[in-house]
């Protein structure tokens, strides 16, 4: 039987978004210990970096979040740095995982990997089945490598990696710059500002229109952590909640939460991405018993009263 006081666990990512919620319940977990790797430590884009790393952290278990990401606009600007920097942090990541001896590897992959005109719900058969938006490719090509990997590697070397593909992902501890966040944390910022600040009006970027399915970040991690346990063999599984949120909803969300009275502009020169977004979520409940557990508006309490405590210190504010 799996058990977490007798593995050591090595996250890469682990002081960022995603990673900050996974360490907390390892934390919860009594994990016997936990290495949190931070882009200062070793570069994982660079064979060297990463083969000291596992001479200096020999583990049982990775759970591989690290990765280079962006909002739209970021996406568009440097589209050669997201390709180069996810598929050489994931392939030299795995490989040499493999090569310590590593048990397992979790790894999350990214929804905009799939197909840009695929059926909905998106389901796992569908994920090769066309390109990806254009906008995005880049990174989302070089993380569909993953998906390649894990299954060369499983009939080469019967090397398990868990690939588990979250929706739109929200939450404490996000990216909050303006110019490279996703949509919800920019629109935490830029509520939480204008009401507390008292600003007459507030833009948002779009229609509104185009739906996502959001996911609370604690969920995430809570699902990763049950593949971890559960799971000995490789799987490529989406991780959402299954249903679909506009824009517009979250923002007359927020207005709610937040308080905010002002103006809301809406900016429809700005990008605003694929039209629809939802998972199917079949699979995670059938292999692992998955549901997220948090509503979107939940998760917007959580996460706004986290920003509004954290509003000076909140990564990438400036």
């Amino acid at each position: 039987m799996f058990n977490w006081m007798e593995k050591r666990v090595l996250v890469t990512g682990g002081g960022g978004f995603l990673g900050s919620h996974v360490v907390e319940q390892l934390k919860a977990k009594n994990c016997k210990e936990i290495v949190v790797i931070r882009k200062r430590d070793y570069d994982l884009t660079t064979e060297s970096e990463v083969k000291r790393m596992y001479d200096e952290h020999p583990v049982d278990v990775v759970i591989h979040l690290a990765g280079y990401v962006g909002g739209i606009g970021a996406n568009d600007a440097l589209p050669g740095d997201f390709f180069y920097q996810n598929l050489m942090m994931n392939t030299l990541t795995i490989e040499y995982a493999r090569r310590a001896g590593v048990e397992k590897v979790v790894a999350a992959g990214a929804g905009c990997g799939y197909p840009e005109h695929a059926p909905l719900p998106l389901k796992e058969s569908d994920f090769w089945n066309g390109y990806p938006q254009e906008a995005s490719a880049p990174y989302s090509l070089a993380k569909r490598m993953l998906h390649t990997q894990s299954i060369a590697y499983w009939k080469q070397y019967k090397f398990p990696i868990l690939i588990l593909v979250p929706g739109n992902i929200y939450g404490p501890h996000d990216n909050y710059d303006l110019e490279a966040a996703h949509v919800i944390p920019a629109l935490v910022r830029k509520f939480v500002e204008a009401t507390d600040d008292q600003k007459p009006s507030l833009e948002v970027w779009g229609s509104g229109a185009p739906t996502r399915d959001f996911v609370y970040a604690g969920d995430v991690a809570a699902g990763m952590i049950a593949a971890a346990e559960q799971l000995d063999t490789p799987v490529f599984m989406n991780m959402a909640r299954g249903e679909e949120t506009s824009i517009r909803a979250v923002v007359e969300a927020l207005v709610n939460v937040t308080g905010y009275r002002g103006e809301i502009v809406w900016n429809t020169s700005r990008p605003e991405g694929q039209s629809r977004r939802v998972f199917d979520m079949s699979l995670a409940k059938s292999k692992l018993g998955f549901s997220a557990s948090t509503t979107v508006i939940d998760g917007l309490k959580k996460t706004v009263d986290w920003y509004r405590e954290n509003r000076l210190s909140a990564r990438n504010v400036v």
